[in-house]
């Protein structure tokens, strides 16, 4: 049903623009003909909106990989640095936050670890939405911000790193077979806040998947057996995740492409001093208004990656029962 209420959104798209464009010629035929030059400018008019619907209908059709229309895990990480990446782990959370919002996705957190000062050690979000793994697998990668530290009473100028990683919600159409006996799983009591009944019960679980050594966390819950099925959830979509970045990367090799982004491979980097810019390292996009970025803004950067991945061939994969 998913898939084809996506193929009717398509069609249905395609003809809006088939109508609107012959809609917008006669309005400039008739205002040529009759010399009005207000029916011509609005059949003008038309036009440029239609433009903006084609780019949008344009990026909505490079997400057609296998679980693009799927929900989303986001996880963020603070690298070394201490309290200065810490911070700018916290700051990434609320920008994919912010960046959700504004598309009309949903977001829960499913795992947070507060930092020792500020910020937040790490963090991991599920993002609800359509399309919302297609439009954030892009943004996984190492994040590196630029700064005058507000925690350095010398005000020196900071640079702090932060890994993101990105990863399906996995449903029902997809089965990822795990031998119970290769996960070993730890019940703890939750961190963080949530009143005297989180702290003082078992009711976090994690999860550790020995061949890979895959580990996953949740603690959103005041229930264990709730956390223990969204922990069971999670590892699966990460080891869903692990296959397709396997099969890319095989895929990619043969076109001599690179596509596995790992720590020490900078995607982006966001500087607040001495000057304004972001500037995504893969597709040269960048932005001199950095505080509209973190606020959100992150679709021009987004669009971009899509396409460069695209045209490089990333998302042909075969197929994963």
């Amino acid at each position: 049903m998913r898939e084809r209420t996506g193929l009717e959104d398509r069609i249905a798209g395609i003809k809006r623009l088939e109508s609107g464009l012959e809609d917008a010629l006669t309005l400039i035929e008739l205002g040529e003909a009759e010399e009005d030059a207000a029916t011509i400018a609005e059949g003008e008019e038309m036009l440029r909106q239609l433009e903006k619907e084609t780019a949008t209908l344009q990026v909505e059709a490079l997400l057609s990989g296998e679980a693009d229309g799927n929900d989303t895990y986001l996880e963020v990480h603070s690298g070394a640095g201490g309290t200065e990446s810490q911070d700018w782990t916290q700051m990434l959370m609320r920008m994919y936050s912010r960046w959700a919002e504004r598309r009309g996705f949903k977001v829960e957190v499913v795992d947070l670890a507060d930092g020792d000062e500020a910020g937040i050690k790490g963090a991991t979000l599920q993002v609800k939405g359509k399309n919302a793994y297609g439009w954030l697998k892009t943004e996984a990668g190492v994040h590196r911000l630029v700064r005058i530290s507000p925690f350095d009473s010398n005000a020196r100028r900071h640079t702090s790193f932060a890994s993101v990683t990105v990863y399906p919600v996995i449903d029902d159409t997809i089965v990822v077979d795990i031998d119970p006996s290769d996960v070993r799983t730890d019940v703890m009591r939750s961190g963080g806040a949530g009143g005297q009944h989180v702290n003082k019960t078992e009711s976090a679980v994690r999860l550790v998947h020995i061949p890979t050594n895959i580990m996953v966390v949740s603690q959103g819950d005041r229930s264990q057996h709730k956390n223990r099925d969204a922990a069971w959830k999670m590892l699966r979509a990460k080891l869903y995740e692990r296959e397709l970045k396997i099969r890319e990367e095989a895929a990619a090799a043969e076109q001599a492409a690179k596509t596995d982004v790992g720590w020490g491979h900078q995607i982006r980097s966001y500087v607040l001093q001495p000057y304004q810019l972001v500037k995504d390292l893969r597709t040269g996009k960048t932005s001199s208004s950095p505080s509209e970025v973190l606020d959100g803004g992150l679709d021009p950067f987004i669009e971009a990656a899509l396409e460069k991945r695209i045209q490089g061939g990333e998302d042909v994969i075969d197929d994963i029962d």
